[in-house]
């Protein structure tokens, strides 16, 4: 890297825009939203897809919600004809969902792209040419004027030959290919310039698509940018603003926020971001956006594992675990203090819709709901910001437990996969216990070793004390026990009176040399249900010193389950 990267680069310049609106604006609703899946996306594939795999996606597409899908580049390849032609002439296309094709100024390009549409219902004509300085002067070598008159010839070829698509709804859109490098003049006058030949109308807009074909600039600049066109360009009542942005300063997403607070009103993008380069916008994560602050987005995806395996199976790319919403382990968290407030607050979610539930809906308006369980009536879950289950994801993947867990994560596990309620003073026993052991394994653990870790140390502890039979009776507050144990592969016969079962074995076991104790804590509930269920009872001891130790025990009866955990308490001493 160069010491003064200032003698090779140089920022983009800022546009001069002083009453600027878009930084006050707030976004109340979607945009029309159209997929470039299989084109832009299908261009970028190291393999592009084949007719079947295109199909499936572009049925996946449709399934989600999209009104407008870029198929593909149809004068490009007979493969891009073929899939035109399959989903016109065999009726893949519902009566609402438009298909856009995309086509430079070529004449030849034109008119293959024309007859692929033949027989459509619903189409967008998609034409496009580059117009900033750097593709002036490189690739084409042209002026400004020269570069003008390609479009504005395109244009006309198109409107020369719609008669051809007679019956067909037709929309026409027009990109200056890197706008957002673009003089924002220039991009007005050749803009107009199309216009002038496709005379579209308040009643017949048609689409200026403005792209940020390669992030140059803060995402703040690509908004001013869309605010002085959307104030300056002529009839902006006969246009329908539209959005493509590419991920290269890793800044798509919030380009195309800020491109729709400065006045846009469509967004082109992929699944998943999936484009040239670094990517294009990935179009889910600013649904999903507008969809956690309570906007509908318009688009479905209550089924987004689905949705991402059949991205993965047809593109061959894979959805990398971090990416916002889909990936992985976005709703997994590592951290102790991280599951401890998730823990919390989806137990208070869980109340709150118990209350919701409950009360009349205008209870619920005016948030008595809220008050009546002491927290939020919408979602306020720590570090979560939405309900992993709205978009078909399991509470269980939330919180995972590695050397970096804490005693939350290792209770929610347990009593998430298990049904194991750990009382909060036995979690902070328990918890370093279980974050040592996976710390010398060096992984995540499974709940299922988490469970053996929690056996190991509680309920399979046999020495030196084992029961081997317990009785006990009694009336009005009197209790005797009787029972058998092992101490140290010895067996004894206790006998012990107290004023509850539990009371009268802890005296027996005194009475045979057991150190000195009381119960602290008792506390039991069922694990599963049935006729064969077992109960889970935990039990906290206290010494003379002060020192305590946790002890539980499982069993068919309750009354069993408490006296192993007596017994279990005792052997952790």
């Amino acid at each position: 890297m160069l010491k003064n990267p200032a003698s090779k680069y140089r920022p983009y310049p800022p546009v001069q825009l002083p009453n600027r609106q878009w930084p006050s604006r707030v976004l109340t609703q979607a945009p029309i939203w159209c997929s470039v899946d299989l084109r832009d996306g299908n261009q970028a594939l190291a393999v592009p897809m084949n007719v079947a795999q295109k199909l499936e996606l572009f049925q996946a597409l449709v399934k989600c919600g999209f009104k407008q899908i870029e198929v593909g580049f149809p004068s490009a390849s007979n493969t891009e004809f073929a899939f035109n032609r399959l989903l016109i002439e065999k009726g893949h296309i519902p009566d609402d969902v438009a298909i856009q094709v995309l086509v430079q100024a070529r004449e030849d390009l034109i008119e293959r792209t024309v007859e692929s549409l033949i027989g459509a219902k619903k189409v967008i004509i998609h034409l496009y040419n580059s117009t900033s300085p750097a593709q002036r002067r490189v690739v084409f070598g042209k002026t400004k004027d020269e570069i003008k008159a390609i479009a504005v010839q395109g244009a006309k070829w198109i409107k020369e030959r719609l008669h051809r698509l007679k019956g067909t709804d037709v929309v026409l859109q027009y990109s200056p290919e890197s706008f957002s490098a673009t003089e924002v003049e220039f991009a007005k006058e050749i803009s107009e310039a199309v216009m002038d030949v496709w005379q579209p109308t308040p009643q017949n807009r048609m689409i200026l698509n403005l792209p940020d074909t390669v992030e140059v600039a803060m995402p703040n600049v690509y908004a001013d940018q869309i605010e002085w066109i959307c104030t300056n360009i002529k009839n902006r009542e006969s246009l329908i603003i539209s959005l493509h942005t590419h991920n290269d300063r890793s800044t798509g997403v919030a380009a195309t926020e800020l491109g729709l607070l400065a006045g846009a009103d469509r967004v082109e993008g992929t699944l998943f971001g999936n484009g040239e380069r670094t990517g294009n916008l990935d179009i889910i994560i600013v649904a999903m956006n507008l969809y956690m602050h309570g906007i509908a987005p318009q688009l479905d995806f209550t089924d987004l594992n689905a949705i991402r395996e059949v991205y993965e199976r047809c593109t061959g790319m894979t959805v990398p675990a971090r990416q916002p919403y889909s990936g992985e382990l976005v709703f997994t968290a590592f951290s102790g203090s991280h599951q401890d407030a998730i823990k919390k607050g989806l137990a208070e979610w869980s109340k709150n819709v118990a209350v919701c539930r409950t009360e009349p809906a205008h209870a619920i308006n005016q948030g008595l709901a809220e008050r009546a369980q002491g927290g939020p009536a919408y979602w306020d879950v720590p570090y979560l910001t939405i309900d992993p289950a709205d978009i078909s994801r399991e509470y269980h993947e939330v919180i995972r437990v590695n050397s970096q867990s804490g005693k939350g994560g290792v209770a929610y596990l347990l009593e998430s996969e298990f049904g194991i309620e750990l009382p909060k003073d036995m979690q902070r026993e328990f918890g370093p216990i279980a974050n040592d052991l996976v710390d010398a394994l060096g992984r995540e653990v499974k709940a299922e070793e988490l469970k053996a870790m929690f056996w190991k140390e509680y309920i399979e502890r046999e020495t030196p004390w084992k029961l081997n039979h317990f009785h006990a009776d009694g009336l009005e507050g009197t209790f005797r026990s009787r029972a058998t144990v092992f101490r140290d592969g010895k067996e004894l016969a206790l006998t012990g009176e107290g004023n509850g079962p539990i009371a009268a074995f802890v005296n027996s076991l005194t009475q045979a040399g057991a150190p000195q104790f009381e119960v602290g804590y008792y506390k039991e509930h069922a694990l599963s249900s049935g006729d064969s269920a077992f109960a889970i009872a935990y039990i906290q001891i206290k010494l003379p010193n002060g020192k305590t130790r946790w002890g539980a025990g499982v069993d068919t009866n309750i009354e069993l389950a408490s006296i192993k955990a007596i017994i279990s308490a005792l052997n952790r001493i």
